[in-house]
This record gives C-alpha cells, sequence and structure tokens, in this order.
C-alpha cells in the first residue's frame, strides 16, 4: 500500500488569487521542477519571470504560463554573474513589477566520483548552486531592503546537504551551503520583513532529467518501489503547492524552515545499514587509475 494520490493537477493548496498582480520569479523555472513551481504561482494570480540561459527553456515555460492564461516573461540570465543577476532583475521589474517571491531553482549536476571530479566540475556546480543563489537572493534582498517593503524566498535544496551524497561531492556541498545560507538570510532579514525558506525535493521523475541522471545504473528501473516507505514518487504539482505554501501569507511566521517534500525517502529505513557498494561500481566505472 502506498501514500494516497494528490488531488488531481490544477486543483490548488491555497485561495484562487492568492498571487493576484504579484511578480515571482524563478530560477531555471523552464523545465522539470521549476516549471511545476511557476504554473502553481501562476493558477494563483503571479506573473511570472523566468530566468534561465536557454532560450528554449524559457520559451517552454513562458507557453506553459500562457496556456493556462496567466502572464510571463522569460528574461536570460546566467546566475553565476551578479552583474547580469541585476540587470535581470532590472528587466523584470520593467515588464511587470519588483518581484515579490523569488524561487532559487536553478542548479547544475553531474554523478561522478569525486577522484575524478575535475576542478572546473566542481567550481561550474557550486558557481551556479551556491553562488548563483547567493547572487539571486542578495539581488531580491537589497531591492527590497532598500524600498522598505517584505519579500520572500524559497530556495530548492537537497537532502544530501544533510546526510552527504556519494557520488556528487559537488553538489552535495553546494547545497548544504545553500540550507546554511536559507538559515543564515533568514535570521539576518527577518527584520526587514523578508523571509527566507528551503523547500527540498525528493524522488520526483519528469521527462527534463539530463541525460547524466537518467544514465545513472538503475535509475528509473522500480522508482515506486524505491520510494519506500511512501510506496510511490512525488508527482510534480505536490512540490508546487509545498513552494506556493511557503511563499504565500500563511506561512507568514515560517522562516529559516526547510520543508522535505520525498515520503520519507530520506529517512534510514532499516535497523542495519544496507551492504556498502563502493561508489564507482554503482556508477560502473572501471578502477581509478589515476
Amino acid at each position: 500500500m502506498a501514500l494516497p494520490e494528490p488531488p488531481p493537477l490544477g486543483a490548488s493548496a491555497l485561495p484562487a488569487g492568492t498571487f493576484d498582480g504579484e511578480t515571482v520569479v524563478v530560477t531555471g523555472g523552464g523545465t522539470g521542477l521549476g516549471r511545476a513551481i511557476a504554473l502553481e504561482f501562476a493558477r494563483l494570480g503571479a506573473h511570472i519571470a523566468i530566468l534561465s540561459r536557454g532560450d528554449e527553456h524559457r520559451a517552454a515555460g513562458v507557453s506553459a504560463v500562457e496556456a493556462l492564461g496567466g502572464r510571463a516573461v522569460g528574461v536570460s540570465c546566467d546566475i553565476r554573474d551578479p552583474e547580469r543577476v541585476a540587470a535581470a532583475f532590472d528587466e523584470v521589474e520593467a515588464a511587470f513589477a519588483r518581484p515579490s517571491v523569488l524561487v532559487n531553482n536553478a542548479a547544475g549536476n553531474f554523478p561522478v566520483p569525486a577522484e575524478d571530479l575535475s576542478p572546473n566540475g566542481w567550481r561550474t556546480v557550486v558557481d551556479i548552486v551556491l553562488n548563483g543563489t547567493f547572487h539571486c537572493a542578495r539581488e531580491f534582498g537589497r531591492r527590497h531592503i532598500a524600498a522598505g517593503t517584505p519579500g520572500s524566498i524559497v530556495n530548492i535544496g537537497a537532502s544530501y546537504a544533510w546526510t552527504g551524497g556519494p557520488g556528487f561531492a559537488h553538489s552535495s556541498a553546494a547545497k548544504a551551503g545553500v540550507k546554511n545560507l536559507t538559515e543564515t538570510l533568514a535570521v539576518e532579514w527577518g527584520t526587514y520583513g523578508i523571509r527566507v525558506n528551503g523547500l527540498v525535493p525528493g524522488l520526483f521523475p519528469h521527462a527534463d532529467e539530463t541525460e547524466d541522471i537518467r544514465g545513472v545504473p538503475g535509475r528509473g528501473d522500480d522508482d515506486e518501489e524505491q520510494s519506500a516507505p511512501a510506496g510511490r514518487t512525488g508527482r510534480a504539482r505536490e512540490l508546487g503547492w509545498a513552494a506556493t505554501f511557503l511563499a504565500s501569507p500563511f506561512a507568514s511566521y515560517v522562516t529559516g524552515h526547510t520543508l522535505v517534500v520525498d515520503g520519507a525517502n530520506w529517512q534510514r529505513r532499516a535497523m542495519r545499514m544496507p551492504a556498502f557498494t563502493p561508489i564507482r561500481d554503482q556508477l560502473g566505472k572501471p578502477p581509478f587509475e589515476g
């Protein structure tokens, strides 16, 4: 038996119009879980700004929002570049208004044993995941602090920020930094009316997963069974509902918190740990030769 299925696509966890007239920025919001989050904000009346480097990704996100009858704009942005981030926020304000919500969703990741990870690979992932999150949060925060207006930030994290992530040393270290940044900014910026929370997805299969991730041996073979104790994987809309709640007035006293939406997947599930398989073996890599 599995956890019950959620309400159908199109249902909302919050009252209609919760974000009417507000502007929501979603980095990496043109594909995958980022797009699912953007769509749930759009259903609740928000204008959506999708920040992404990819033309096709931005267009796909804008098209999906408009198909719901919402308004959206795609803005080219490399979040690793703080000057480009500032320019992107200028474009968003010119198109709509100062964003009241920022969802830091953009990320980079690929599986690799740490001994095979190049300095450039490490730097690229950390630069996108941790530095990019900071650049966007800083730009958002500075604008609201200067204007004296409240705001809400939702940083997308990962459960291996707590546990470590064998095969993902770069991403897990960066996500641990994002979790700490979330908690630090919540304390610093609470006095300005800015809330900062984290949102951690579990196993949410979607068509936009990268080839690197889909190529992990065994990936997708038995996802429903592997998501025990929930007995099923997540549905993208469930993450969208969680994001809209954290950013909404109904969570006005929630800040510095990281909400995990994963059906208890990351919790220890046995009295004894399973037999350990080295990461190189899990990834089908030959012995390291230096």
